[in-house]
Protein backbone atom coordinates (compact mmCIF):
# COMPACT_ATOMS: atom_id res chain seq x y z
CA UNK A 1 0.00 0.00 0.00
CA UNK A 2 1.79 3.40 -1.16
CA UNK A 3 1.87 6.01 1.35
CA UNK A 4 -0.59 9.33 0.98
CA UNK A 5 1.02 12.76 1.48
CA UNK A 6 -1.00 15.87 2.38
CA UNK A 7 0.07 19.30 2.25
CA UNK A 8 -1.04 22.45 4.51
CA UNK A 9 -0.37 26.06 4.61
CA UNK A 10 1.56 27.46 6.69
CA UNK A 11 -0.49 29.57 8.62
CA UNK A 12 0.40 32.76 11.33
CA UNK A 13 -1.44 32.85 14.83
CA UNK A 14 -4.83 34.79 14.40
CA UNK A 15 -8.06 34.90 15.34
CA UNK A 16 -10.42 32.55 12.98
CA UNK A 17 -14.07 33.30 12.20
CA UNK A 18 -15.86 30.07 13.14
CA UNK A 19 -19.39 28.84 14.79
CA UNK A 20 -18.01 27.75 17.82
CA UNK A 21 -15.48 28.07 20.54
CA UNK A 22 -14.02 24.23 20.27
CA UNK A 23 -14.49 22.39 16.76
CA UNK A 24 -14.07 18.90 15.75
CA UNK A 25 -12.25 16.86 13.32
CA UNK A 26 -12.22 13.09 13.03
CA UNK A 27 -10.80 10.55 10.29
CA UNK A 28 -10.44 6.82 10.46
CA UNK A 29 -6.88 6.52 8.23
CA UNK A 30 -7.23 4.95 5.39
CA UNK A 31 -3.41 4.66 4.35
CA UNK A 32 -0.14 5.64 6.05
CA UNK A 33 -0.33 9.02 5.68
CA UNK A 34 2.30 11.95 6.08
CA UNK A 35 1.22 15.76 6.55
CA UNK A 36 4.02 18.30 5.69
CA UNK A 37 5.55 20.82 8.18
CA UNK A 38 2.46 23.20 8.77
CA UNK A 39 0.58 25.20 11.03
CA UNK A 40 -2.70 26.00 12.17
CA UNK A 41 -4.29 30.16 12.97
CA UNK A 42 -5.78 28.13 15.85
CA UNK A 43 -4.81 25.85 18.72
CA UNK A 44 -5.32 22.23 17.97
CA UNK A 45 -5.56 19.08 20.54
CA UNK A 46 -4.70 16.04 18.73
CA UNK A 47 -5.79 12.93 20.40
CA UNK A 48 -6.63 9.14 18.63
CA UNK A 49 -9.65 7.32 19.39
CA UNK A 50 -7.83 4.08 18.15
CA UNK A 51 -4.14 3.72 17.11
CA UNK A 52 -0.78 5.90 17.15
CA UNK A 53 0.55 8.78 14.90
CA UNK A 54 3.39 11.22 15.42
CA UNK A 55 3.62 15.28 15.35
CA UNK A 56 7.64 16.36 15.19
CA UNK A 57 8.20 19.87 16.04
CA UNK A 58 11.99 20.55 15.07
CA UNK A 59 14.14 17.87 16.80
CA UNK A 60 11.22 16.72 19.02
CA UNK A 61 8.78 13.51 18.13
CA UNK A 62 5.91 13.23 19.93
CA UNK A 63 3.30 9.87 19.95
CA UNK A 64 -0.24 10.24 20.25
CA UNK A 65 -2.31 8.01 21.61
CA UNK A 66 -5.90 7.13 22.85
CA UNK A 67 -4.33 7.95 26.40
CA UNK A 68 -1.88 10.71 25.55
CA UNK A 69 -2.98 14.17 23.58
CA UNK A 70 -0.80 16.50 22.16
CA UNK A 71 -1.49 20.26 22.49
CA UNK A 72 -0.24 22.60 19.44
CA UNK A 73 -0.41 26.31 19.87
CA UNK A 74 -1.60 28.14 17.28
CA UNK A 75 1.06 29.24 14.49
CA UNK A 76 3.56 26.21 15.75
CA UNK A 77 5.30 24.83 12.74
CA UNK A 78 4.89 21.20 12.95
CA UNK A 79 4.82 17.92 10.75
CA UNK A 80 2.90 14.31 11.09
CA UNK A 81 2.29 10.74 10.51
CA UNK A 82 -0.26 8.37 11.08
CA UNK A 83 -0.43 4.94 10.88
CA UNK A 84 -3.28 2.88 8.48
CA UNK A 85 -5.86 1.88 10.83
CA UNK A 86 -5.64 4.98 13.26
CA UNK A 87 -8.78 6.98 13.80
CA UNK A 88 -6.87 10.66 14.38
CA UNK A 89 -9.11 13.00 16.40
CA UNK A 90 -8.55 16.67 16.91
CA UNK A 91 -10.04 19.83 18.50
CA UNK A 92 -9.64 23.32 17.26
CA UNK A 93 -9.68 26.20 19.57
CA UNK A 94 -10.40 29.83 18.09
CA UNK A 95 -6.97 31.81 19.01
CA UNK A 96 -9.39 34.97 19.76
CA UNK A 97 -11.36 32.69 22.20
CA UNK A 98 -9.37 30.35 24.20
CA UNK A 99 -6.32 30.74 25.70
CA UNK A 100 -3.17 28.43 24.95
CA UNK A 101 -2.71 26.29 28.06
CA UNK A 102 0.86 26.14 26.84
CA UNK A 103 3.70 28.33 25.35
CA UNK A 104 4.81 25.09 23.59
CA UNK A 105 3.74 21.57 22.58
CA UNK A 106 2.39 19.73 25.54
CA UNK A 107 1.39 16.55 26.49
CA UNK A 108 -2.38 16.00 27.81
CA UNK A 109 -3.56 13.13 29.10
CA UNK A 110 -6.95 12.51 27.97
CA UNK A 111 -9.08 11.32 31.05
CA UNK A 112 -12.46 9.54 30.41
CA UNK A 113 -14.50 12.69 31.34
CA UNK A 114 -12.03 14.83 29.06
CA UNK A 115 -12.80 12.19 26.42
CA UNK A 116 -16.57 12.10 26.80
CA UNK A 117 -16.69 16.04 26.56
CA UNK A 118 -14.60 16.57 23.53
CA UNK A 119 -16.73 13.63 21.90
CA UNK A 120 -19.72 15.62 22.70
CA UNK A 121 -18.59 18.69 21.07
CA UNK A 122 -18.97 16.57 18.07
CA UNK A 123 -22.29 15.97 17.95
CA UNK A 124 -23.92 18.30 15.45
CA UNK A 125 -27.69 18.51 17.29
CA UNK A 126 -26.34 20.29 20.34
CA UNK A 127 -27.80 22.82 21.39
CA UNK A 128 -26.34 26.33 21.47
CA UNK A 129 -26.68 26.29 25.39
CA UNK A 130 -25.17 22.75 25.73
CA UNK A 131 -22.46 23.43 23.33
CA UNK A 132 -21.40 27.11 25.35
CA UNK A 133 -21.64 24.51 28.97
CA UNK A 134 -19.85 21.88 27.51
CA UNK A 135 -17.03 23.80 25.63
CA UNK A 136 -16.42 25.57 29.29
CA UNK A 137 -16.18 22.33 31.02
CA UNK A 138 -13.67 21.14 28.32
CA UNK A 139 -11.38 24.12 29.03
CA UNK A 140 -11.52 24.09 32.62
CA UNK A 141 -10.15 20.45 32.71
CA UNK A 142 -7.58 20.94 29.83
CA UNK A 143 -4.43 20.80 31.42
CA UNK A 144 -1.04 19.83 30.68
CA UNK A 145 0.54 16.26 31.56
CA UNK A 146 3.36 15.86 32.96
CA UNK A 147 3.16 11.96 30.79
CA UNK A 148 3.84 12.24 27.42
CA UNK A 149 5.45 10.03 24.34
CA UNK A 150 8.37 12.61 23.60
CA UNK A 151 11.67 11.84 21.99
CA UNK A 152 14.85 14.76 21.84
CA UNK A 153 16.44 13.63 19.10
CA UNK A 154 19.92 13.89 19.16
CA UNK A 155 22.32 16.22 16.59
CA UNK A 156 25.65 16.10 17.62
CA UNK A 157 27.82 14.25 15.40
CA UNK A 158 28.76 12.35 18.61
CA UNK A 159 25.29 10.46 19.29
CA UNK A 160 23.94 10.89 16.18
CA UNK A 161 25.19 7.17 15.09
CA UNK A 162 23.91 5.86 18.35
CA UNK A 163 20.42 7.62 17.99
CA UNK A 164 20.44 6.57 14.34
CA UNK A 165 21.28 2.90 15.19
CA UNK A 166 18.25 2.61 18.25
CA UNK A 167 15.86 4.08 16.15
CA UNK A 168 16.52 1.67 13.20
CA UNK A 169 16.36 -1.42 15.40
CA UNK A 170 14.86 -0.68 18.80
CA UNK A 171 15.62 -4.22 19.92
CA UNK A 172 19.50 -3.09 19.91
CA UNK A 173 20.78 -4.26 23.49
CA UNK A 174 24.44 -2.30 23.45
CA UNK A 175 24.81 -0.84 26.61
CA UNK A 176 25.93 2.46 27.39
CA UNK A 177 29.51 1.22 27.46
CA UNK A 178 29.59 -0.76 25.09
CA UNK A 179 28.96 2.63 22.55
CA UNK A 180 31.60 4.33 24.69
CA UNK A 181 33.74 1.76 23.04
CA UNK A 182 32.61 1.30 19.73
CA UNK A 183 32.66 5.24 19.23
CA UNK A 184 36.66 6.08 21.27
CA UNK A 185 35.02 7.89 23.86
CA UNK A 186 34.25 8.13 27.69
CA UNK A 187 31.08 6.45 28.87
CA UNK A 188 30.67 9.93 30.98
CA UNK A 189 31.09 12.11 27.45
CA UNK A 190 27.90 10.14 26.16
CA UNK A 191 26.42 10.63 29.43
CA UNK A 192 26.78 14.62 29.69
CA UNK A 193 26.13 15.45 25.53
CA UNK A 194 22.64 12.96 26.12
CA UNK A 195 21.85 15.20 29.38
CA UNK A 196 22.24 18.06 27.71
CA UNK A 197 21.24 17.66 23.95
CA UNK A 198 17.66 15.17 25.06
CA UNK A 199 17.35 16.19 28.57
CA UNK A 200 17.39 12.91 29.77
CA UNK A 201 19.85 9.85 29.96
CA UNK A 202 20.71 7.26 27.83
CA UNK A 203 18.62 4.61 29.30
CA UNK A 204 15.36 6.72 29.28
CA UNK A 205 16.38 7.74 25.87
CA UNK A 206 16.45 4.15 24.93
CA UNK A 207 13.06 3.36 26.76
CA UNK A 208 11.39 6.08 25.20
CA UNK A 209 12.81 5.23 21.17
CA UNK A 210 11.35 1.45 22.34
CA UNK A 211 7.73 2.56 23.78
CA UNK A 212 7.04 4.62 20.66
CA UNK A 213 8.20 1.78 18.07
CA UNK A 214 5.83 -0.40 20.84
CA UNK A 215 3.12 1.67 19.71
CA UNK A 216 3.63 1.62 16.46
CA UNK A 217 3.74 -2.29 15.93
CA UNK A 218 1.16 -3.04 18.29
CA UNK A 219 -0.97 -0.74 16.10
CA UNK A 220 -0.70 -2.76 12.95
CA UNK A 221 -1.92 -5.65 15.40
CA UNK A 222 1.36 -7.52 16.25
CA UNK A 223 1.00 -10.15 19.36
CA UNK A 224 2.44 -8.17 22.55
CA UNK A 225 4.81 -10.78 23.26
CA UNK A 226 6.21 -10.55 19.64
CA UNK A 227 6.59 -6.67 20.49
CA UNK A 228 7.86 -7.16 23.61
CA UNK A 229 10.71 -9.21 21.57
CA UNK A 230 11.00 -6.90 18.78
CA UNK A 231 11.79 -3.49 20.89
CA UNK A 232 14.43 -5.56 23.29
CA UNK A 233 12.71 -6.79 26.27
CA UNK A 234 13.37 -10.11 27.61
CA UNK A 235 9.78 -10.70 28.75
CA UNK A 236 6.17 -9.76 27.96
CA UNK A 237 5.59 -8.89 31.75
CA UNK A 238 8.97 -6.41 31.92
CA UNK A 239 7.48 -4.91 28.53
CA UNK A 240 4.17 -4.60 29.54
CA UNK A 241 5.54 -2.76 33.35
CA UNK A 242 7.50 -0.33 31.00
CA UNK A 243 4.81 0.37 28.21
CA UNK A 244 2.23 1.22 31.21
CA UNK A 245 4.78 3.45 33.09
CA UNK A 246 5.37 5.48 29.99
CA UNK A 247 1.61 5.32 28.27
CA UNK A 248 -1.13 5.02 30.67
CA UNK A 249 -2.21 2.05 29.01
CA UNK A 250 -1.25 -2.00 29.10
CA UNK A 251 -0.21 -3.00 25.79
CA UNK A 252 -2.95 -5.05 25.80
CA UNK A 253 -5.72 -2.34 26.64
CA UNK A 254 -3.83 -0.79 23.63
CA UNK A 255 -3.97 -3.30 21.25
CA UNK A 256 -7.91 -3.92 21.91
CA UNK A 257 -8.63 -0.42 20.72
Amino acid sequence: MTRETRTLPALAAGPDETPFVILSWSEVIARDTTWNEHSHGFHELLWNERGASTAVVGAQVWTVTPALGLWMPAGTLHSGSAIAGTWCRASFFGYGTTTSISATPVGVEITPLLRLLLERLGDTSLSSYSRVVTEAMVLDVLTPSSRELLLHMPTSDLLRPIADAVRDDPGDQRRLADWAAHLGVSARTITRAFNAETGTSFARWVAAVRAQHAVALLTRGWEVDVVAEEVGYRSASAFGAAFRRTTGMTPGAFRAR
